[in-house]
């Protein structure tokens, strides 16, 4: 389906910018959809940590055999799904604890996938503080892909070849962002940001690192040969990497960039105008862990993932009658506008 981002006339009163999230986040919290939603979160949790269990027992059983990687496809599945979890503890969305939520993403994120909790907080919070502000989110900052033109024209050598061709390859480079995750989150734990004077938090997030690595290299290394547990990390940890980057890659791209010398939005705007959401049923929404109603997450981060899809009606139409525009489109029409954006993004460094 085509993308939707039309606003109707409005039918409320203008409000000053600054005011214009204050009577969304009322109408909102009246319908509870901040309301904490601990059952549902308990079961999601025993349910996903179950099915790894078995498919980490699986390995085991089923041991030196080439049928074994297979299991490393559903093994990435709920690797993300893991992911999706450990995302939802940093922003405090699962308790109402600070300690517990901080426990959650220990576990989750460093010791059964091998990211750093504490890094990729500080990286994501920044993106929510400031989406796609080249001078304040991580996400849009200049690394092995660049998002602006004026990026663009800096690069040289190799990387210049990359940015020309980066839309066709993204997809495939995807494939090393579950490693990339894992080595960002090494270089964090070993520099000295972020960490208390103690140094307690910084050794705990150390040691769940390590003992995720040597448990996952004694898996491997106990179950079956060499050959096969290198076929079996390269695909599990590219598999989740692929699908982790494909749910995170249709939220931004290609749409606005707020000016860092222009106006100052506030937050409706700064959130909306910046985000995409995808359309889809209950399938999209599995796979994608409810994170493909971005608008509302990122207007309510602490909001629970299962109240996202209650949510995107009443923000709709309240973007609609305070004339935000709200973007929402298909999952292939959402890759297709990211990719193009890339594409552009690459253009000059075509030419001649």
């Amino acid at each position: 389906m085509p993308e939707t981002s039309a606003a109707p006339p409005r039918t409320r009163p203008r409000l000053e910018r600054a005011d214009e999230f204050a009577p969304l986040l009322r109408q909102v919290k009246g319908q509870e959809l901040l309301a904490r939603r601990t059952g549902w979160y308990a079961a999601g949790i025993a349910i996903d940590l179950t099915v790894f269990a078995a498919l980490v027992a699986g390995v085991v059983l089923v041991g030196d055999s080439w049928w074994t990687i297979l299991l490393a496809v559903p093994l990435a599945l709920f690797s993300t799904r893991i992911a999706f979890f450990g995302h939802d503890a940093g922003h405090s969305q699962i308790a109402a604890s600070r300690r517990v939520n901080r426990g959650l993403g220990l576990v989750l994120g460093n010791l059964l996938l091998g990211m750093s909790s504490a890094w990729w907080n500080d990286k994501h919070n920044r993106h929510h503080a400031n989406p796609n502000h080249l001078d304040k989110d991580p996400d849009v900052g200049e690394g092995v892909m660049v998002w602006t033109q004026a990026q663009a024209a800096k690069r040289v050598g190799f990387a210049r070849w990359l940015t020309r061709n980066q839309a066709r390859l993204f997809f495939p480079l995807l494939l090393l962002e579950g490693i990339a995750l894992k080595v960002a989150s090494v270089q964090m734990v070993a520099s000295d940001k972020g960490w208390d004077r103690q140094g307690r938090a910084r050794f705990v997030e150390g040691l769940l690192l390590a003992l995720h690595l040597i448990g996952y290299v004694a898996l491997l290394a106990t179950t079956m040969s060499l050959g096969k547990a290198l076929l079996f990390a390269f695909v599990h940890q590219a598999l989740f990497g692929l699908h982790l980057g494909s749910v995170f890659a249709p939220n931004h791209k290609g749409m606005e960039m707020p000016d860092p010398a222009g106006e100052r939005w506030g937050h409706l705007r700064r959130q909306v105008l910046t985000s995409r959401n995808v359309r889809g049923g209950r399938v999209t929404d599995w796979m994608m862990g409810g994170l493909n109603y971005q608008i509302e997450h990122h207007l309510f981060p602490n909001m629970p993932r299962p109240h996202l899809r209650i949510a995107r009606p009443v923000v709709q139409q309240y973007c609609a009658e305070t004339g935000v525009r709200y973007t929402e489109t298909g999952l292939i029409d959402s890759y297709r506008q990211a990719l193009t954006h890339m594409h552009e993004v690459g253009a000059p460094l075509r030419k001649g």
